[in-house]
Parts: structure tokens; C-alpha cells; sequence
């Protein structure tokens, strides 16, 4: 199978590679926890997955509701200490694991890798670490960035084929300490050196006070992002993705 990656919006992708099919951090409802909800409409219905590749607890990524769409016994992969909640919100197969663990999906190898970021369940929950993934196998390497800042040990991910970068955040908030925005994303792609850098964690997600009145999220950070990868990474190609938009990577 040609390795393909679709972009769902905010840090849901659907990524196709060898015989696997894996969904990072679905968030497949129209309105979330927090009035948070979906510039557009609820994601399609996604057949059940091979595994769900999940990278921290915070709402805009863990929803238990979204998981249950999925069935009960789809497998999740999360951080170490994230099982619990997810087994009491009906999740039966769960596999916890720590940055640097590898867990294999199908012909598929499934690295997990650190992140900068504070990825317990707000506001009350107990520090669990947040991870991105090193997906290997089929022909390909595709890095999903989860929430993270930037740290030097991205720099060990080189032979990276795809890198899937956060570059904002929702309902127009400003991203602080833990985040990657357009400027960092392309500091991490410099790092990192992708032949194709997608950016993912913008544009989707709104407060829902926010809906009727800011329409004009979906395009800024985007273009800073282009225009900060010609600066630092311009040897990487960019894709940009709208939600339901697919991309195969070729040879």
C-alpha cells in the first residue's frame, strides 16, 4: 500500500501504511468537553482503526466519546498512566507505554517518542507524560508531533519521511510554553529534516463563543508556516491539508 495520511483536523490523521491503519487523537464529535466545537461538521464516520495512537490526556486530544465511536475494543496506545481513564470510559484494549518503547501494529512498528508538554487531564489530574509517535514500516517513517515545544532531541529523528507539526492551537488562543507554533514548527523541521512537513493543530477547533464572529482562523498560521520554512527548512516539501484532504507519499 502507497503510505497515505489524512487530516481529519486538529491532531486527528488517519495514517495508512503497510498493512496498518492508524488514527492519532480522534476527535470525531461536532462539540467536545469545554465548549470546544468543530469549525465544520463532525468528522465522517472512520471504520474502527488498528490502533489509535493517542498522545496525551488534554481534552482537544483524549475524548472518551470519540474512542467509544470507534468500539469499545479498538486498541489505543497511550502514555503510561493515561489507562485508567481510559478503561474507565469503556476502552478494553489498552497498551501503555513510555518515550523510547516500541510497539508493534500489524507489519508496522510504532516508536513512541518524547514530548515537551504538560499532558495530564486538566484541571485536577495527576502528571502523566505526553508523547508523539515514530511510525516505521511500509516503506515510510511519519512522525506525529503530538503537543509538544521544541527540543533539541527532535534532531534524532532524522530519516523522517513525513513530519506531522502542530502550528496553533484553538479558538484563537496564543500558544505558550509547550506548544510549537509556526516558528518553532519550522525550527522543528529544521531540525528534523523531512522530505514533507504537514502541518496539523490549527484551524479546526473553536471556543463555541468564538463561532459566529471569528471566521479567519483556518488561514494565518498556515501561510506563517510557509513562510517560515522557506526561511529555515526549504529543502522540506509542505503539504497543507484541509480536514477530509488526503496526501500519499511516493517514492
Amino acid at each position: 500500500m502507497t503510505p497515505r495520511i489524512t487530516y481529519f483536523g486538529h491532531a486527528t490523521i488517519l495514517i495508512e501504511v503497510g498493512e496498518a491503519r492508524l488514527l492519532t487523537d480522534p476527535i470525531l464529535r461536532r462539540a467536545i468537553l469545554g465548549g470546544i466545537i468543530r469549525r465544520a461538521e463532525a468528522a465522517p464516520e472512520i471504520e474502527s482503526p488498528d490502533a489509535v495512537l493517542l498522545s496525551h490526556q488534554h481534552a482537544d486530544h483524549l475524548d472518551l466519546r470519540s474512542l467509544r465511536m470507534l468500539g469499545a475494543a479498538t486498541e489505543v496506545i497511550a502514555p503510561r498512566g493515561a489507562g485508567k481513564r481510559l478503561r474507565r470510559g469503556g476502552m478494553t484494549a489498552v497498551r501503555e507505554v513510555e518515550a523510547g518503547e516500541i510497539e508493534s501494529v500489524r507489519d508496522i512498528e510504532v516508536v513512541a517518542t518524547p514530548a515537551v508538554h504538560d499532558g495530564r487531564r486538566f484541571p485536577f489530574g495527576r502528571p502523566v507524560e505526553a508523547l508523539g509517535y515514530d511510525i516505521r514500516g511500509g516503506g515510510a517513517r511519519i512522525y506525529f508531533a503530538g503537543d509538544t515545544d521544541l527540543f533539541p532531541g527532535m534532531a534524532a529523528l532524522t530519516g523522517v519521511d513525513v513530519a506531522l507539526l502542530p502550528i496553533g492551537g484553538w479558538g484563537g488562543n496564543e500558544m505558550g510554553a509547550g506548544h510549537l507554533d509556526p516558528e518553532r514548527a519550522a525550527e522543528a523541521a529544521a531540525l528534523i529534516g523531512p522530505r514533507v512537513a504537514i502541518p496539523i493543530h490549527w484551524g479546526t477547533l473553536l471556543r463555541a463563543d468564538l463561532h459566529r464572529r471569528d471566521r479567519d482562523l483556518h488561514g494565518p498560521p498556515a501561510e506563517e508556516f510557509r513562510a517560515r520554512m522557506a526561511e529555515l527548512a526549504p529543502e522540506t516539501e509542505i503539504r497543507v491539508l484541509d480536514p477530509g484532504e488526503s496526501y500519499e507519499l511516493k517514492d
